[in-house]
């Protein structure tokens, strides 16, 4: 059996590995020494990462459909265990914390279950309907959804809003592609209007029923989400300022001009910008963007529908991810706590990427017994 290796997925992704790797380190200017060297470690779980490539690629995605509902449940119970004996972080119970190794988030790989569980579904019900009725549709679009609702109630309570909404868009976007009817999407987008202009309109008028009936909790995120238009915050501001000052070339590199918090993290995009400038950003947003149409133009070719399925899944998540956290580094987008694929510092949601990786080389890898691609 001969392998063919995309380099064109693979490519982006090292360079992005190596823009990661240097803005981390810049960022540990302003980065709390109890936390270690920050570069040092994302470059170790790059290379876990790329080891669960290679074992990927050797097991094949068939391995993991053949394994879906396991991991879906496995992932399910992870979340539930991680709200008795999480380790509280910020207020929020969204890691294990594992001597030697570090913490490990299921919310990040909670993600691929849910894109394995969705694509699956949908091919037996196409499988099973080859031309399905109102009624078909309905009760296959119930049973997806609440597939996608059980993690997404367990991953709230931590709370990590983020991440629920990622499941909900990577639900949308293969459900997209499914083949249903269009009309559903209509019916769905008025449900929504309805529901978040109640919520909205308890949460902005009604302030003490809305507390009663949701907590102060969720009111409070809320005003956080809310607070951006306004342009406040240290976090914001200094991130602002940083990117505003870098100019063309930017302030160097390791120069980082201003502090702000979760610069390794959340507004890494905001290290990066200030110490390349207007060229630097230029060039990551184009090889961001040559990743995605890439990715995008595998959808086009001759392949499996599971593969196609989640496709649309990975790359729904990651442009929503991409537009989100460079939207809200600029001020353009609420602050939510989504990360930059590939570039943000983190051990669980690197290596559910590199996993991702691992599932996009499968599906273009050329094999002489399957597919080929051209």
């Amino acid at each position: 059996m001969s392998y063919k290796i995309n380099y064109r997925i693979l490519i982006p992704i090292i360079i992005l590995s190596i823009v990661s790797i240097l803005t981390i380190y810049s960022a540990l200017t302003y980065t709390s020494t109890t936390l270690g060297n920050l570069a040092l470690k994302q470059a170790i779980w790059y290379c876990v990462g790329w080891i669960l490539v290679i074992i990927l690629i050797r097991l094949k995605n068939e391995y993991l459909y053949q394994h879906t509902w396991f991991l879906y449940i496995l992932g399910n119970i992870l979340l539930l265990l991680l709200l008795i004996f999480g380790t509280p972080i910020n207020n929020s119970k969204c890691w294990f914390t594992i001597p030697g190794i570090g913490s490990i988030q299921p919310s990040e790989f909670m993600k691929i279950f849910i894109m394995l569980s969705l694509a699956t579904m949908i091919h037996n019900f196409r499988c099973d309907y080859d031309n399905p009725n109102m009624k078909d549709e309905f009760f296959f679009l119930l049973k997806s959804f609440i597939v996608v609702l059980i993690p997404s109630i367990l991953t709230f309570l931590q709370p990590d809003t983020g991440a629920v909404l990622i499941y909900f868009v990577i639900y949308f976007s293969m459900i997209f592609v499914s083949g249903i009817r269009f009309r559903w999407f209509v019916s769905a987008f008025i449900v929504l209007v309805v529901i978040a202009s109640g919520f909205l309109y308890l949460y902005f008028f009604k302030e003490n029923i809305f507390i009663k009936i949701f907590g102060s909790s969720i009111y409070y995120r809320l005003e956080r989400i809310f607070n951006w238009s306004q342009g406040s915050g240290l976090q914001l501001e200094n991130a602002m300022s940083a990117i505003g000052s870098a100019g063309l070339y930017g302030h160097g590199y390791n120069q980082t001009p201003i502090y702000f918090p979760e610069s390794s993290t959340d507004f890494i995009f905001a290290v990066f910008a200030s110490n390349f400038g207007l060229i630097g950003v230029f060039s990551l947003l184009l090889v961001i963007f040559y990743l995605d149409l890439e990715i995008l133009l595998m959808s086009r070719k001759k392949i499996e529908d599971k593969d196609k399925y989640i496709i649309a899944g990975i790359l729904g998540m990651l442009i929503f991810q991409q537009v989100q956290n460079i939207g809200m580094t600029v001020g353009l987008l609420p602050i939510t706590g989504i990360t930059l694929p590939f570039v943000s510092y983190g051990g669980s949601s690197l290596l559910s990427y590199m996993l991702l990786v691992g599932i996009l080389l499968n599906i273009s890898v050329k094999k002489s017994r399957n597919y080929k691609y051209r």
